[in-house]
């Protein structure tokens, strides 16, 4: 595994006890953890309601469902990456119907190779999806401190009929001053006056 730094939690959800078997030496502990199998949908959702997983990978069909939907659902609702393995009787009607949600697929039956080649493609999008995450993550953080410093001046404005550019003069001051963020000054702020 290439990202030998970053270990990644997988819900294999597989009714067949061959495939598992088969699997669980392709996911070892240095580099998957915790493995998770489970035998149908409903398991595999409360399993994912429990806990949340890097990984999902679905041995389609399975005894409750057959799994297309689940799959959609969870790469649309989480941050998990998920592989349909799928029958070459309906591989093609259904990867068309998965791929613009983001589900990988891979052809039953398919050598040992492709699978693991299938498990390196999930940690390449994970770790995409990562730094997305965190991305978003940072962007959220920046507006919740521009939304806390416009209220902090407005409150300026208001209550000690400061201009615009007086209050954020004076919260910029504040915050060099203190030697902090201008959020904790507006806080500060926001506390004193509201």
């Amino acid at each position: 595994m290439v990202f030998s730094e970053q270990t990644y939690s997988v819900l294999v959800v597989s009714s067949v006890s061959k495939f598992n078997d088969a699997l669980a030496p392709m996911l070892p502990y240095s580099d998957y953890y915790p493995v998770c199998f489970v035998t149908n949908i409903a398991a595999a959702r409360r399993e994912m309601l429990a806990r949340s997983y890097d990984f999902v990978i679905i041995n389609a069909p399975l005894p409750d469902d057959y799994g297309t939907r689940f799959a959609i659902d969870i790469s649309n609702r989480s941050g998990a990456v998920v592989l349909l393995l799928l029958g070459s009787d309906s591989y093609e009607e259904i990867d068309a119907k998965v791929t613009p949600h983001g589900v990988f697929t891979l052809q039953k039956p398919m050598p040992t190779q492709s699978l693991l080649q299938g498990l390196h493609w999930m940690a390449s999008a994970r770790e995409r999806m990562r730094r997305l995450e965190s991305k978003a993550s940072t962007i959220e953080e920046k507006m919740e401190e521009i939304r806390l410093v416009n209220r902090a001046k407005w409150i300026l404005i208001e209550q000690l009929k400061m201009t615009e550019a007086e209050a954020h003069h004076h919260i910029e001051h504040q915050a060099m001053d203190r030697c902090v963020s201008k959020k904790e000054i507006a806080s500060c702020i926001i506390k004193t006056y509201a």
